[in-house]
């Protein structure tokens, strides 16, 4: 499967490697964002994901145990593209994620929004992101919000960078 990569991708990827969060361990305050997130926004999944070369590798997540996925298959691969919420309200009805294995598979899912994790100009890490198993519609306040969430999430990141803490 192809997925999408922005102009960019070698630079993201150098940024991504320089913050060191990559395969670190789970973390408390990272694990309060997405748990958070989860029950503001009423929904059974909350992830953040780290787009790496060839996976998406899952820092934190409520309401699935995953460490990572193959990013071919990786919803986030669309939401990095962009500092916009990406969203797909029913993704059975959607001909980019219909036949899916996160779609199609155990997980069941229906509904994905995820806000980039913009951590400087042009480059998007990987994001916050809500998962359901059935179809919902998400408001432009709801975006606002969950863009929010994001934002923390990229300051624990700055944070660790910053004060070299895994």
């Amino acid at each position: 499967m192809v997925f999408p990569v922005g102009p960019n991708e070698e630079e993201r990827l150098r940024a991504l490697l320089e913050t060191g969060i990559l395969d670190t361990a789970s973390d408390p305050a990272f694990d309060a964002v997405t748990a958070e997130a989860r029950a503001h926004f009423g929904v059974p999944m909350c992830l953040v994901t780290l787009i790496d070369r060839d996976r998406q590798w899952i820092k934190s997540a409520q309401g699935v145990c995953i460490p990572e996925t193959p990013r071919d298959i990786a919803f986030c691969n669309y939401t990095i593209l962009s500092d916009e919420v990406f969203v797909v309200e029913d993704a059975l009805a959607d001909e980019r994620f219909r036949t899916n294995p996160a779609v199609t598979g155990e997980l069941g899912v229906r509904f994905y929004a995820g806000a980039p994790l913009i951590y400087m100009k042009n480059i998007r890490l990987g994001a916050l992101c809500l998962l359901d198993t059935k179809p919902r519609t998400f408001s432009r306040g709801d975006r606002a919000e969950l863009l929010l969430f994001a934002d923390r999430i990229v300051a624990e990141i700055a944070a660790r960078e910053f004060n070299k803490i895994p």
